[in-house]
């Protein structure tokens, strides 16, 4: 199947994608932040650049995309029927690097939360997710 999109189309709407305050995002900082939390935004001296960092209690949360981290059973997570010898190889490499800096922080004493796109509007999800969280913090 092709493209429907001429190339300058596709390349103008790729180039619209965020990585950093997407709509997740904000809502899981929202939530946090109404909880008592407070956080840094995208730490660049932590590995995988935790959308959500707190240094002092060793927390780090990720706010992942279904489709860039193929969230595993999510209708999100497709691979596109065009350019697959392009998109398989890109998204496995998201899902490794993820795993990577994911243990990296877990092997250095942190706490690493990972909420899905599909689940940060869901309040009932992020309390789950944040049970513990909430419980040592205090």
């Amino acid at each position: 199947m092709t493209d429907h999109l001429n190339k300058e189309k596709r390349s103008w709407n790729m180039s619209r994608i965020r990585s950093k305050n997407t709509k997740p995002e904000l809502t899981v900082r929202q939530y946090l932040f109404s909880r008592g939390m407070r956080y840094r935004l995208h730490s660049s001296r932590l590995p995988g650049k935790p959308d959500i960092s707190n240094q002092r209690r060793k927390i780090a949360v990720f706010v992942n995309g279904c489709f860039w981290h193929q969230h595993d059973g999510c209708r999100r997570a497709t691979i596109p029927k065009s350019n697959t010898e392009y998109w398989i190889p890109k998204l496995n490499k998201n899902i490794l690097n993820f795993k990577k800096n994911k243990r990296k922080l877990e092997t250095g004493g942190w706490q690493v939360f990972t909420v899905w796109e599909c689940g940060a509007n869901d309040i009932g999800e992020l309390d789950k997710i944040f049970e513990s969280l909430f419980l040592a913090y205090g």
